[in-house]
């Protein structure tokens, strides 16, 4: 990762690793450290499992991302949350090891894609905000134009099967759910 201050914290939910583009987003702005990422086993569990279930064949793969994100990011793993669990109420019961491991982590915000088992009235009382991953990447990107536009472009310089023009990068992000950060990349689109 690189330092480029002390950034604000923030949990990943399991539903925004699934879909590899925005997980590949994420992540490379995380890189960039433009926030500091942090998950729960039980999030990375959450995550491989749903990813394994729909994918049985890309099984080895799945469990070697995981690790890999695990070297990647070896300060982003939250432990010692779990106690904080039965006392917390969210319209998902299933959903309290998020919210647990984001008081845990002192997190600002949980990137989710399911805002509405994470109420601002739940989560208010412990300064944790949950906001959707366009949403975030986009307000991320607004903070950090140039560090945020230097990492999708070696995010989009890495692809090869297939390469990927910058307007076709922009369109694989409307396309994968990211279409305000798309929108603020297609104006710097000559620097991807």
């Amino acid at each position: 990762m690189t330092e480029v201050a002390d950034r604000f914290v923030v949990v990943l939910d399991a539903n925004v690793l699934y879909p590899f583009r925005v997980r590949d987003v994420l992540l490379r702005f995380a890189e960039a450290g433009l926030f500091r990422a942090r998950w729960s086993p039980q999030i990375l569990d959450e995550w491989v499992t749903s990813l394994i279930s729909m994918k049985p064949h890309l099984e080895e793969s799945i469990l070697s991302q995981r690790e890999a994100m695990g070297r990647a990011f070896p300060e982003a793993l939250i432990e010692g949350h779990e106690a904080l669990i039965p006392g917390l109420s969210l319209p998902d019961a299933n959903d309290r090891h998020v919210l647990a491991a984001a008081i845990r982590a002192s997190a600002q915000h949980i990137v989710t894609a399911n805002l509405r088992d994470f109420p601002s009235e739940a989560l208010t009382p412990y300064g944790v905000e949950a906001i959707a991953p366009d949403t975030f990447l986009a307000a991320t990107y607004e903070l950090y134009p140039r560090e945020a536009t230097a990492a999708l472009r070696r995010m989009r310089q890495t692809y090869s099967r297939p390469a990927m023009t910058p307007n076709e990068f922009v369109l694989d992000l409307m396309r994968v759910g990211l279409p305000r950060l798309a929108a603020l990349i297609r104006r710097e689109i000559e620097l991807l």
